[in-house]
């Protein structure tokens, strides 16, 4: 039962900037391939949640990234994993570069209702669409 597997503990970033927040669209081949999401990724076993993020988003995005306040925490089961999902809001040095040549754009908070995230991300999605 999914319910009963361990979650897959995930972090994000909300990285926005003149007005804009930085997604990434998920590789084929990967679980939920082609969706739009917020860049981060899996943490490994004792890692924190910062140093995951910065992990992550150097990896991803050749960034340094600066890990600030936890703007939502979610917990969705889809039928494949169960994903225990934290957004933080970050900031960024530097032009992020699609380093797994995964699509990469700034997006309006208007344009984010438009888009196709995963369900997980439905909450956030609303919040941030919010004028």
């Amino acid at each position: 039962m999914t319910a009963e597997r361990t979650p897959v503990v995930v972090q994000a970033a909300i990285i926005e900037r003149d007005g804009r927040f930085l997604l990434t669209r998920r590789l084929r081949g990967t679980h939920l391939a082609g969706l739009w999401e917020f860049p981060g990724g899996k943490c490994e076993p004792d890692e924190t949640a910062e140093a995951c993020l910065a992990r992550e988003l150097a990896e991803e995005l050749g960034v340094v990234a600066r890990v600030g306040e936890l703007v939502l925490e979610t917990v969705h089961a889809y039928p494949e994993r169960t994903v225990h999902l934290y957004f933080r809001r970050c900031e960024i040095d530097g032009e992020p570069v699609a380093r797994l040549n995964q699509e990469m754009r700034w997006t309006s908070r208007e344009e984010l209702p438009r888009l196709e995230f995963p369900e997980a991300d439905r909450e956030l999605i609303q919040r941030l669409s919010q004028p």
